[in-house]
């Protein structure tokens, strides 16, 4: 295992990553505590249970909710609202998920064409993580 260097003073990547992280981490709390309240407003206590009233908060679509006995989902669900809210909310936790996972890479691959190779694997990773979820939630 490498021994890391002392991070330069001022802004540099692993900077702005620490703060994205500590920021990406609130935010999707704080989404999802919106997430919930606004299912809550929008009548969610009345028709969903519990569980899928959470699962609604965290991931808010459409095709979740087949086994229920909510009557016509895609008027009042399958909106630009909910589909941000997805969005943000699986930008926020890929990006929070791959940099950790980048972190990893940074700490036990020491400086070699390995460290490359992942990194680049995880970028393109990450990159189709991206599109998948966005042609999910623009889909359904």
């Amino acid at each position: 295992m490498s021994v890391r260097s002392n991070p330069r003073l001022g802004f540099s990547f692993e900077n702005l990553m620490w703060y994205f992280t500590r920021i990406s981490g609130i935010a999707i709390i704080l989404l999802a505590i919106f997430g919930f309240f606004a299912a809550f407003f929008m009548d969610a206590r009345t028709v969903l249970s519990v569980n899928e009233w959470f699962r609604w908060s965290f991931f808010p679509n459409p095709n979740h909710v087949v086994n229920t006995d909510i009557p016509d989902v895609t008027q009042g669900w399958a909106n630009a609202y909910w589909q941000i809210m997805q969005m943000l909310i699986v930008f926020f936790g890929a990006t929070h998920g791959i940099n950790g996972l980048r972190m990893i890479i940074e700490d036990f691959i020491g400086p070699s064409w390995g460290r490359l190779l992942l990194r680049s694997l995880l970028f393109a990773f990450w990159i189709f993580l991206l599109i998948m979820a966005v042609y999910v939630i623009l889909a359904s």
